[in-house]
């Protein structure tokens, strides 16, 4: 079996992330359609209030724009997907995350601790275009729910809470190819 050279895996991992994309939209399609009946599928907005969630509330919200991905960044398609939280800092002890899609594919959150001497966005990218979620302290990845699931669809929300000590965190979302598409985000609790 012949060995891939460095720019064929490269080429490889950027058509497993496009493959994934697609497959993601079909999919968001037709579980769109299971959830909203009549609707038009990953263009039907779900929506969901969450419940009086504990302790301060993070607010993060998930968006692509436009096409799935744009312009290159660590050897991968990046640029065109962003995470952003309503806060940079809060203090530490129980803390509760509502996470909205406001995108037009699915999306989730992962909190991971962020070590001193590293920036956020800058984790190893696996041959899967997903990061290593080692050490991950909770997910928002449920649509109207809360905790692990498939992913949040697009026009609705997830959440989570979980109680985290002083340090840095980065929320990120790792669906394949998000993370190198620019979804992360650094938290700092005191």
């Amino acid at each position: 079996m012949k060995t891939l050279s460095r720019r064929g895996q490269v080429i490889l991992g950027i058509a497993a992330v496009i493959l994934l994309t697609a497959l993601s939209l079909v999919a968001v399609g037709v579980v769109g359609n299971l959830v909203n009946p009549g609707g038009s599928g990953f263009l039907s907005r779900a929506r969901c209030a969450a419940p009086n969630l504990p302790g301060p509330v993070v607010s993060v919200s998930l968006t692509n724009m436009g096409g799935p991905m744009m312009g290159r960044r660590n050897g991968m398609m990046g640029g065109a997907m962003r995470m952003t939280a309503d806060r940079s800092t809060v203090a530490h002890g129980t803390v509760s995350f509502l996470v909205t899609n406001a995108g037009t594919i699915s999306h989730e959150l992962a909190i991971l601790p962020l070590p001193a001497d590293q920036v956020p966005g800058t984790r190893p990218i696996g041959g899967d275009a997903k990061i290593d979620e080692a050490g991950s302290l909770g997910e928002a990845s449920s649509t109207c729910a809360e905790g692990t699931g498939q992913g949040i669809l697009p026009g609705a929300s997830g959440w989570v809470t979980i109680t985290l000590p002083p340090g840095r965190y980065e929320l990120v979302c790792n669906l394949p190819g998000h993370y190198a598409a620019g979804m992360y985000t650094q938290l700092t609790v005191t």
